[in-house]
C-alpha cells in the first residue's frame, strides 16, 4: 500500500512540476498580450502570445485527458475527437472527416447508390428535412419539409452530424429503411417503413392554366433547368404571364440559379460571395442578352425552398422583377469546400456566404414572400344544377355517355389533362390560387 500511495505521489509532483512549469509560460505569454500594444510590431506580438497560450492550453488538457481518461485513448483518438467538437460547433455545415467519412463522400459524390429523395439540414440543433424531392421515395412516403428525424431505424439523430445521416439513409437500392419522424401539429411520433430506390429526377416540369399562363414546377436546380425551362418557355409562345414554382426546392447548382435568374434581368448583381480570403470574393452579375424583362413573373416558395431556391428568389425580389407568394424560406444561403487534410482525412469548411443584390444575407433568414400565403385548400361554393326544360334531353344525353363510357376523346383528354393545371387543382392550392390571381392582375396592368 505505501508503495502505491507513493508512486500516485510522485506521478502527481511531477503533473504539478510540469502544469507548474506551463503556467508560467502561459502567465508570461498573458502579461505580454495585455500589456498596451503601443506598435503594430508590438500588436501582431501580442497576437501571437495569446494564440502561443491557447495552443499550450489545449496541449495541457490533451495531455490530461491521455493520462488521466477512464479508458485508453492516444493522441491521435484525443484530437480527431477534438477537431469534430471544433468543426461541429462552428455552423450545422461545418465538419472533420475520418478516413471512412471522407471514402463515404466520395461514393455520395461519384458513385451510384440508392436513397430516399429528400435533402436534410441542421435547424436548431435538429436534423430537419428541408424538402422531399417530387415524385421519390421519401415524397411519396408522405415526408415533408420541416419534419425532424428522430431515429434512423434504431439509432438516434442527437447529436448525429449531418454527413453521418446521410451515410445512414443512402443503401442499396431495394433495401428498407424506418424514420422516427416529429411533424408540428401532430401530437406523437410518425413512422415511415420507405424502401430505397435510386434516385432519378426531372427537375422542370411544365404546364399551362388557362389560355395564356405558363406554370414551371422546378424541383432541383440541376444541370438541365436553364435549358429545360428556355425549351418550355419556347413551346408556349402564347404565355403572357409565368408562374415558377420553387417550393419544396433544396436548391443545386448555382450557376444554374444564376441561369434562371439572367433569363428575366438584363443587368446588376444576381448574388455575390463574401469571405475571409480574398479570392473566395465574387460577384455574379446579369447580362443583357436574350432577357425577357416584360412578361410577369410571380415565384412560389416555402420554408422547403433553400439555397439555389433563394437565391433566384431573393434575387428576382431584390430586382422587383417577380411578385414573390407563399410562406418564408429554408434559410441556406452559405458556401462549403472539402479540403484534403492527410492521411485520406478531410475537412469540409463554410468558407462564404451568399448575398442578394440588395446587401442582405440568406443564411439563418432566408427570403420573406412579398406576399405570405399558408398552405390549404380553398373551399368553392357548389353550383346548383339548373336545367331549362328545352335543354333537359341534351343534359341528360350528355350524363348518359359519361356514365357509359362511350366518349370517343376521353383518353385524348387524360393525356392534355397531364399538362394542364384545372380550375379544381387551382382551388385546391391556395398558395398557388393566389399567384395566379396576382399574375392575372399584372398581366392586365401590363395592357
Amino acid at each position: 500500500m505505501m508503495g502505491l500511495t507513493e508512486t500516485n505521489m510522485i506521478n502527481k509532483n511531477k503533473k504539478v512540476l510540469l502544469f507548474g512549469f506551463l503556467s508560467t509560460i502561459t502567465a508570461s505569454l498573458l502579461l505580454v498580450s495585455n500589456a498596451q500594444a503601443e506598435s503594430p510590431y508590438e500588436e501582431n506580438q501580442a497576437k501571437q502570445a495569446s494564440k502561443l497560450a491557447a495552443y499550450l492550453k489545449f496541449t495541457k488538457i490533451v495531455s490530461i485527458i491521455e493520462e488521466q481518461y477512464v479508458d485508453d485513448l492516444n493522441a491521435s483518438d484525443i484530437i480527431d475527437k477534438a477537431l469534430k467538437g471544433l468543426l461541429s460547433n462552428l455552423d450545422a455545415h461545418s465538419s472533420f472527416m475520418d478516413a471512412k467519412e471522407s471514402k463515404e463522400l466520395q461514393v455520395q459524390t461519384n458513385g451510384e447508390f440508392g436513397g430516399l429523395g429528400i435533402s436534410v439540414g441542421m435547424k436548431d440543433g435538429a436534423l430537419t428535412v428541408i424538402a422531399p424531392i417530387e415524385g421519390t421515395p421519401a415524397d411519396k412516403a408522405g415526408m415533408k419539409a420541416n419534419d425532424i428525424i428522430l431515429k434512423i431505424n434504431d439509432q438516434a439523430t442527437i447529436g448525429m452530424t449531418i454527413d453521418k445521416a446521410v451515410s445512414l439513409m443512402r443503401g442499396k437500392k431495394g433495401t428498407p429503411i424506418q424514420l422516427t419522424v416529429i411533424r408540428k401539429g401532430e401530437l406523437k411520433p410518425l413512422i415511415f417503413d420507405i424502401i430505397r430506390d435510386i434516385i432519378e429526377i426531372q427537375s422542370v416540369y411544365a404546364k399551362t392554366i388557362g389560355d395564356n399562363i405558363l406554370y414551371l414546377r422546378i424541383t432541383s436546380f440541376d444541370q438541365k433547368v436553364v435549358s429545360s425551362m428556355k425549351k418550355a418557355i419556347k413551346e408556349h409562345p402564347e404565355a403572357k404571364g409565368i408562374i415558377i414554382d420553387l417550393r419544396n426546392n433544396p436548391g443545386g447548382l448555382l450557376n444554374q440559379a444564376i441561369g434562371t435568374v439572367d433569363m428575366f434581368v438584363d443587368h446588376g448583381i444576381i448574388v455575390s460571395q463574401k469571405g475571409k480570403m480574398a479570392d473566395e470574393n465574387l460577384i455574379y452579375n446579369a447580362t443583357p442578352d436574350n432577357s425577357d424583362t416584360k412578361t410577369p413573373l410571380v415565384i412560389l416558395v416555402n420554408d422547403g425552398s433553400a439555397s439555389a431556391s433563394e437565391i433566384v428568389s431573393g434575387a428576382l425580389q431584390d430586382h422587383k422583377r417577380a411578385i414573390i407568394v407563399g410562406e418564408k424560406t429554408f434559410g441556406k444561403g452559405s458556401v462549403q469546400v472539402v479540403m484534403p487534410v492527410g492521411n485520406n482525412e478531410a475537412l469540409r469548411l463554410t468558407i462564404a456566404r451568399y448575398y442578394l443584390p440588395s446587401g442582405r444575407t440568406i443564411q439563418a433568414v432566408g427570403v420573406t414572400p412579398d406576399i405570405e400565403v399558408a398552405y390549404g385548400e380553398i373551399k368553392k361554393a357548389e353550383e346548383g344544377i339548373s336545367i331549362k326544360e328545352r335543354d333537359l334531353q341534351m343534359h341528360l344525353e350528355s350524363e348518359l355517355q359519361k356514365v357509359d363510357g362511350i366518349k370517343k376523346d376521353d383518353e385524348k383528354k387524360k393525356n392534355k389533362d397531364k399538362s394542364v393545371i384545372t380550375e379544381e387543382q387551382i382551388y385546391k392550392d391556395a398558395q398557388l390560387k393566389s399567384a395566379v390571381d396576382i399574375l392575372k392582375a399584372l398581366m392586365i396592368n401590363k395592357k
